[in-house]
């Protein structure tokens, strides 16, 4: 596995939630890190990534409402949802373009999705 992430649960609209992901130790160089979301019967969306240089990219949806952070020497990328609405329902998933060497091309790597419900 390599990468893991947790955080997801049942929050009333209004609600916040913080999302983690850990990339494996395996992985020595890490650029972009994201989130993705799938709600039921939709596609899987963008949501936010961070690059290397800590350059941030939001959805429209929910800039200002989520802020996306990461931690290099942890390889770890956090979701700070706010604002919690009941759109914002869907499977959550982490996403990293890694590699085990310090050269060559980047690969995506997917975590296994974490459920976010927000209640009205």
């Amino acid at each position: 596995v390599q990468l893991q992430a947790s955080g997801g649960g049942l929050v009333q609209a209004g609600g916040s939630l913080r999302l983690s992901c850990a990339a494996s130790e395996r992985l020595v160089s890490i650029n972009v890190m994201g989130w993705y979301r799938q709600a039921p019967g939709k596609q899987r969306e963008l949501v936010a990534q961070i690059t290397s240089l800590s350059r941030t990219n939001y959805a429209a949806s929910v800039k200002g409402r989520f802020t996306i952070t990461r931690d290099n020497a942890k390889k770890s990328v956090y979701l700070q949802m706010n604002s919690l609405e009941p759109e914002d329902t869907a499977v959550y998933y982490c996403n990293v373009q890694a590699r085990f060497t310090h050269y060559g091309s980047y690969t995506d790597y997917w975590g296994q999705g974490t459920l976010v419900t927000v209640s009205s």
